[in-house]
């Protein structure tokens, strides 16, 4: 990856989801006229795939770098993973902002909230669990909560949200994913799964314009790289990176 953000973990990407509050159209001609205007931008993305309450348009999940968009009954979503450049993730995000609400006939007070995130995918063989409290609990006055020498923990999950701006409308979302299983739990055997980190920037409405989205999309991906380099970084992401390296298995 091209983006700097490859080095310091197994998988990055970068997400959007356009929030609604009523129901997409579902006509056969909409959707497939929606998915033809995009192919024609990313010729890559050429798989249709129908999931439980899901329509996506994939590329192909086998390479490194994979893209896709998916709708959902009130959101319109996509991602793009390991990106080559952040202006190549931007540029997918953007034309689906452009031309969706068209296709839809979505309109502006239709729009819940649009978000951008961030998300980190560092892998462990260790109790993601315990690497997640390590990392970012071990030193707070939350560790002595939890006697280790006793007791096993169970979750530790940390989340944290906090305005951007003083009307509230513009919220930040730090969020830590761990995914353990109870079968995990139970037998002390863990899989070569990721930890999680999203970094969220979340725009909620009232919105003027439809037209407006791929700039607002651009101005919550500019914050949501800030919030990326100057705290999730080096106050999240590199503190669980450290624990999985000093202990691998």
């Amino acid at each position: 990856m091209a983006n700097g953000y490859g080095a310091l973990c197994t998988d990055f990407f970068i997400n959007q989801k356009l929030s609604l509050r009523l129901d997409l159209p579902s006509e056969r001609e909409t959707i497939l006229g929606l998915f033809d205007r995009i192919r024609k931008e990313r010729p890559q993305m050429n798989k249709l795939r129908r999931l439980d309450g899901e329509l996506s348009l994939e590329s192909r999940e086998e390479e490194p770098r994979y893209e896709w968009m998916a709708l959902r009954r009130t959101s319109i979503r996509s991602g793009s993973v390991n990106p080559e450049a952040l202006e190549d993730a931007a540029k997918l995000h953007e034309t689906i902002l452009h031309v969706a609400p068209f296709f839809l006939t979505i309109s502006p007070i239709d729009i819940e909230y649009l978000e951008v995130v961030f998300g980190f995918d560092l892998e462990t063989e260790a109790n993601r669990n315990e690497v997640a409290f390590d990392a970012l609990m071990a030193d707070s006055a939350l560790a002595g909560i939890v006697d280790r020498d006793r007791e096993s923990l169970l979750d530790c999950q940390p989340y944290v949200s906090f305005a951007l701006d003083e009307s509230r409308q513009t919220h930040a979302i730090i969020d830590v994913k761990t995914r353990v299983r109870a079968s995990e739990q139970e037998s002390g055997r863990f899989q070569n799964n990721p930890i999680t980190v999203y970094c969220t920037v979340r725009q909620h409405g009232p919105f003027k314009s439809v037209d407006e989205l791929p700039k607002l999309f651009k101005r919550l991906m500019r914050k949501a790289e800030q919030l990326a380099d100057e705290r999730v970084v080096p106050k999240v992401l590199m503190p669980i990176r450290d624990v999985i390296t000093s202990r691998p298995g």
